[in-house]
């Protein structure tokens, strides 16, 4: 049925490729051919629209780029009068028609647009690129942010969990994702097909990536996993060239190192949590000796916040940099109550507890640039993830373990000190 499927799709290509520009008019502007495309009824010359706007708009300037985004977000709007007559109607006399009616006029036309431009065969990764070019270009402007809502009200039920395939990332993966996994690497740069092969092949080395069935060629996030004895507590020691490797079945902790989102057209789709208790699920099923299941993490805004409120730090003083580190993930909050650090937000969101913090984790010019080295281990204890997760989403609750609260203590009754004097 698949090849069939595949040798029919092929075939009505070559035809609509020659069909094309009888059917579309080559005449007409992109702007036009995007009005038809809304208000075409045929499906097959649909389909003709549908593919010469996606190729039109490749080829573009980042300049008619927005011109194209703006046309499309002001132009395929909402009409409000006839939101709040559709409302009206409803709560005057609700019933499926009603109901039908209000729900058409509260969609704008651009969420048909999308959709129908993900009916050409293979559309979904253009339009994941082209929602990373209205991000870049046009997320400072307010008339565009609605549009990018409509993307990210889509992509969600596009990308939902259910749709999603784990795929394991091996040494003897295709070439072409390999590579992929080094450009999208953005945690602990892969400096070479080396350092890369270090990552994959050892019996101690793991790596996940979820694909998307019509983006099967295009990882949308992986992680990267040390089987190990105990908790490191630092990656570098991790990824040495010369450590000692051991046998998965020696293994009683899995050590997620690295989660790298893949696609900036995916930004604020989540992906990580699911991703992290499938491969716990699999890995567990896999080697009955593993009980921990903890990340080594990046503290990326730990030396940005220490500058706002005027704290110090010295990173020959790992006990104070210590410190410091547990005492911003405990504390530090932004603006809406929720952890100032992205990292810390992702993990206490899944249910992770704040385990240990590790001083000289990160040697890095990276990891002593945003954090003076220092790192931190979540613990996914995983019958008490589901508890973590409901009181972080309602108090905002940071679970954390005794030893870090013991660290952060000192710097917290100084903090406090020095705000009252």
């Amino acid at each position: 049925m698949s090849l069939l499927a595949d040798l029919l799709s092929t075939v009505f290509e070559r035809r609509y490729r020659r069909e094309t520009p009888e059917m579309v008019e080559g005449d007409r502007s992109l702007t036009e051919i995007t009005t038809a495309l809304v208000g075409s009824m045929g499906e097959v010359s649909g389909l003709m629209l549908a593919q010469e706007i996606l190729t039109r708009f490749a080829e573009l300037g980042d300049s008619e780029k927005y011109e194209f985004f703006h046309y499309i977000a002001s132009s395929m709007n909402i009409d409000p009068e006839a939101v709040r007559t559709a409302l009206e109607e409803y709560e005057r006399k609700p019933s499926k028609v009603s109901y039908h009616a209000f729900v058409v006029a509260a969609e704008p036309a651009r969420q048909e647009l999308i959709r129908r431009l993900n009916s050409v065969p293979n559309a979904t990764k253009y339009l994941v690129k082209m929602r990373a070019d209205l991000l870049r270009l046009g997320g400072k402007y307010s008339e565009l942010q609605a549009l990018d809502l409509d993307f990210r009200h889509l992509f969600t039920s596009w990308f939902n969990h259910g749709f999603l395939v784990l795929r394991p990332i091996s040494w003897e993966s295709p070439a072409h994702i390999l590579e992929k996994i080094i450009a999208y690497e953005a945690v602990h740069a892969i400096d070479s097909w080396d350092d890369l092969r270090r990552r994959l092949e050892p019996t101690d080395r793991r790596c996940f990536a979820f694909f998307h069935p019509s983006m099967p060629d295009e990882p949308l996030i992986f992680v990267e996993v040390a089987l190990t004895k105990g908790i490191p507590r630092s990656v570098q020691a991790l990824l040495a060239e010369d450590r000692n490797t051991i046998s998965a079945d020696e293994a009683n902790t899995a050590v997620f190192y690295s989660i790298s989102n893949c696609q900036a057209g995916l930004a604020g789709i989540s992906f990580g949590n699911s991703l992290i208790k499938q491969v716990t699920a699999d890995l567990s099923a896999e080697l009955s000796g593993l009980d921990i299941f903890v990340t080594l993490s990046p503290i990326p805004s730990l030396t940005k916040w220490l500058k706002q409120v005027g704290l110090t730090w010295n990173t020959d003083e790992p006990d104070n940099m210590k410190a410091l580190a547990a005492h911003y993930l405990l504390n530090a909050k932004s603006r809406s109550g929720l952890p100032f650090d992205p990292v810390a937000r992702f993990h206490l969101g899944n249910g992770a507890t704040v385990h240990a913090v590790h001083a000289d984790a990160d040697l890095s010019e990276k990891g002593r640039s945003q954090s003076g080295g220092t790192m931190a281990s979540y613990l996914y204890d995983l019958p008490q993830t589901i508890q973590n997760h409901e009181n972080f989403a309602n108090t905002r609750e940071v679970v954390a373990s005794s030893e870090v609260r013991t660290l952060a203590k000192p710097i917290t009754l100084f903090v406090a000190k020095k705000t009252h004097d």
